[in-house]
């Protein structure tokens, strides 16, 4: 019983190479989900902060109704510890003296902005600041166009109706200054305890109440939960995702830090799966030899298990142990790099991923072969019998598939980036399988050459299951790799296509007819470069195939339904809009629609449906051609509905549409182009721009910090690789040494040999990458595939270099201890 006792020993198993190998492969790869699970949810919060802006909160209740929002809302929400802020939008005509003006105005309390800074001037000529507060009690602030039209000083009075207030600061940029049709007339901003003063809002007046909300995520999620069923359709909960302006931008992110976080998840998978199965592998001598001295299967199956489940647990939590210090010091650094303060704090249910990839992973891997040990014959301990169990081997394959959907399912839930990664991998498999057939077939006819080419060429041959299994691996990794360095730079090739330094910072809106051609000339004579000029008819969608169209439609709460929609013509759709269902209008065609594709799935109508509209007191009815996807967060005009030239719009009261580039030393001219066109919008949009460009440098500076880390995961893969098989390769450089072989032969055999795995994996891998790329590109992130070519030529020289160094590292005990010593150590 002793010798029993010492052969199952723990602390001897946890001196084996092989269960160290598989020990470091887990805490590995829990150190690195867990870590960019954590980070990740860090910069995802980072991220919404930032955007949070856009909204001046967290979150906005909107009422679509002349109703202000229930007090008692607002008592509830600071009960449960939110910071609460109240704003009123309406327009009206103030006047100074005797000239008069409609705006747009803005009411709001102290407590505006909860996030974000208003940007102010004291006078035109003061240079900006930064303000955490607006206009208090008695006072206004003004836009500078505003300004300028009436002529206005600091200090002087303004009328808003009944009442008049000091002009004491100039608005240049408010946080929540977005595409809001009440952001075209000139803004005023005032308290909303003048509001009341002023007489302006009547029974019957145009008027929306907003709620402002700021707080934890936690508090925010208990105070929407307890909102739910108060709610009805005349309020609006809004978060800034659901903004066309910042949402796909902020959706590309998390789609983007989601993928980083499933290639760490495949690649921890790979880890563990290498060590563990080679550290079963390496277990059936020691099974054989228990069998031999009385123990049964049941015995042998509850010692391993049990010894897994403790290797398991203690790996993770190293692992976590590990993740968190290496979590906190990536925020560091990426709030060093945002210039934002640092607020780390770590939720430590979600950390359970990386738990749960480590325990799935060891136990679909690592236990099916283990546990078919116990089927292993004693007599293994006297003669070397092969097993070759093909029946057991699919189960194996089928159990790992099963485990690696279920883990990126439940890490990921997004279908169609599980869909490409997994239909990345079955590609590659099957080119290995190709690859594999080819590989030996050209083996058996290559020249054997002579020296270190000869002898690597023959390794290659007679380990030729090994040198499958090694090349699927790396092939694998370099795949996993490669798609998070390709779609990085697909994904901010395609951000910076969609918002160059030039993109369009303006728009023009209620061009009138007679205007356009005066509006031409300002342009030529000044320079400036424009987008095509839209014609804008304003129409109510009324009905969908001859039925009320908020009775029939999928989505009954669709703000499309609830307001006027801007109608336009156009001879060609807008290049960054993709056609998706139907066709274009063909040349002279007069008659069908296209419309945007989520609005579509918003109404459930698909092509040949028909739509009515009514503009003014006319219907217009015409069908469905074609369906587009439209990326909102170009910044360039876009539209839900548009039909074709002469056709079903044709001749309705219209006015035009157009954007342009203005840098900011050039912005003097909007003030001679309003003086000259009082009657036209002018939209400011540059901030909008600025934020979105924020949040891309801000989400590549957090890429490449997960980039590094899978990078770092996929070599730590590479090494687990080359150490499952060091045993044999050092056992046969120790035969070669001592029949009389060279050192120096030996290097460059090796070295060859593993070259050429990692040349062959890293041409399978690129290959493979791009296909996920294509997939991911196509699917998720709606960007337009290219080929890398410059990846595509040399990652597989790269792979070769890297492999080539790990070879010669594995050598570097057969060349630096006597061949007799390395022998007994094998044994």
């Amino acid at each position: 019983m002793n010798v029993t006792a010492k052969v199952i020993s723990f602390t001897q198993d946890l001196r084996e190479r092989n269960v160290k190998v598989m020990l470091m492969a887990m805490i590995i790869a829990v150190a690195t989900v867990a870590t960019i699970n954590a980070f990740a949810e860090h910069l995802q919060r980072t991220l919404m902060t930032s955007a949070s802006a856009f909204l001046a909160a967290d979150r906005q209740l909107n009422s679509r109704t002349n109703a202000p929002i229930p007090d008692a809302w607002y008592a509830e929400a600071e009960k449960q510890g939110l910071q609460v802020g109240r704003m009123i939008e309406f327009g009206t005509m103030v006047s100074n003296e005797s000239q008069f003006q409609l705006v747009a105005v803005k009411a709001i309390d102290n407590a505006y902005p909860l996030r974000g800074e208003i940007e102010w001037q004291a006078d035109l000529e003061s240079p900006r600041q930064d303000s955490s507060s607006g206009p208090q009690p008695g006072e206004v602030w003004l836009n500078p166009r505003l300004m300028r039209l009436l002529e206005l000083r600091p200090g002087d009075a303004l009328e808003i109706g009944a009442t008049s207030l000091e002009v004491t600061g100039v608005i240049m940029r408010e946080p929540d200054g977005g595409f809001r049709l009440s952001s075209l007339a000139p803004r005023v901003m005032m308290h909303v305890d003048d509001v009341a003063a002023t007489e302006v809002i009547q029974p019957g007046s145009r008027v929306r109440h907003r709620g402002l909300f700021a707080g934890s995520a936690t508090e925010l999620a208990d105070f929407e939960a307890w909102l739910e069923s108060r709610l009805t359709d005349n309020y609006r909960w809004v978060d800034v995702r659901q903004g066309e302006t910042l949402g796909e931008s902020l959706e590309k992110a998390k789609g983007f830090l989601l993928l980083g976080g499933s290639l760490a998840v495949l690649l921890a998978v790979v880890a563990i799966a290498v060590a563990s199965r080679q550290y079963a592998l390496s277990q059936r001598d020691r099974v054989a030899l228990l069998k031999t001295m009385g123990l049964t299967g049941k015995r042998i199956r509850k010692l391993y298990l049990s010894r897994l489940v403790v290797w398991g647990l203690m790996a993770t939590v190293i692992g976590l142990m590990l993740a968190i210090p290496a979590a906190w010091l990536l925020a560091s650094l990426a709030a060093q790099l945002m210039d934002q303060p640092l607020q780390f704090e770590v939720d430590f249910w979600q950390l359970w991923p990386a738990v749960l990839t480590a325990l799935a992973a060891l136990f679909a891997f690592a236990f099916p072969p283990i546990d078919r040990l116990r089927n292993t014959p004693a007599m293994r301990v006297f003669r070397s019998l092969p097993t070759n169990d093909k029946a057991a081997l699919v189960k194996d394959l089928l159990l790992a598939v099963l485990v690696i959907f279920g883990l990126l399912w439940v890490y990921v839930n997004d279908i169609k980036l599980v869909t490409a990664l997994l239909g990345a991998v079955v590609a590659l498999v099957i080119s290995l399988a190709v690859a594999g057939a080819g590989l030996i077939w050209l083996l058996r006819r290559f020249p054997a050459g002579k020296g270190g080419w000869r002898l690597a060429v023959i390794a290659l041959y007679r380990h030729r299951n090994a040198t499958l299994s090694q090349m699927s691996v790396f092939s694998m990794t370099i795949m996993l790799a490669a798609t998070l360095v390709l779609v990085r730079s697909s994904l901010l090739a395609d951000w910076q296509a969609q918002l160059p330094e030039d993109a369009p910072n303006h728009f023009l809106l209620n061009i009138a007819p007679e205007s356009v051609d005066e509006v031409e000339a300002f342009f030529s004579q000044h320079q400036i470069n424009r987008s095509p000029l839209y014609p804008i008819v304003r129409g109510r969608l009324t009905e969908i195939n001859a039925q009320p169209a908020q009775e029939v439609a999928l989505n009954k709460d669709d703000d499309e339904l609830r307001r006027e929609l801007n109608l336009t013509t156009s001879n060609s759709y807008p290049e960054d809009n993709q056609i998706v269902t139907g066709q274009w209008f063909k040349p002279g065609e007069t008659t069908g629609l296209s419309i945007e594709q989520s609005l579509a799935e918003s109404l459930g109508v698909e092509v040949g449906d028909e739509l009515s509209f009514t503009v003014g007191a006319e219907k217009v009815s015409t069908t469905i051609t074609s369906i587009r996807s439209v990326q909102w967060d170009s910044m360039r005009p876009n539209f839900f509905i548009i039909f074709p030239p002469n056709g079903t719009i044709d001749g309705l009261p219209s006015t035009s549409l157009t954007s342009f580039y203005l840098a900011e030393q050039d912005k003097a001219l909007l003030n001679d182009f309003v003086r000259q066109f009082p009657t036209i919008s002018v939209l400011e949009i540059d901030h909008i721009i600025e934020r979105i460009q924020q949040i891309i440098r801000q989400v590549t500076q957090a890429v490449e910090a997960i980039l590094l880390m899978i990078l770092l995961a996929a070599i730590a893969v590479m090494v687990a690789v080359v150490s499952a098989t060091m045993s044999a390769r050092q056992r046969e450089g120790a035969l070669l040494r001592t029949l009389g072989g060279q050192q120096k032969l030996l290097v460059k055999a090796t070295t060859i040999e593993f070259a050429l795995i990692g040349f062959l994996a890293g041409i399978l891998g690129v290959l493979a990458a791009e296909v996920a790329v294509w997939a991911l590109q196509n699917r998720m992130f709606d960007g337009e595939f290219r080929w890398h070519w410059p990846v595509v030529l040399s990652l597989p020289f790269f792979s070769a270099v890297i492999l080539a160094i790990l070879g010669r590292w594995q050598l570097t005990p057969v060349l630096t201890v006597s061949p007799m010593l390395l022998l007994r150590r094998l044994e």
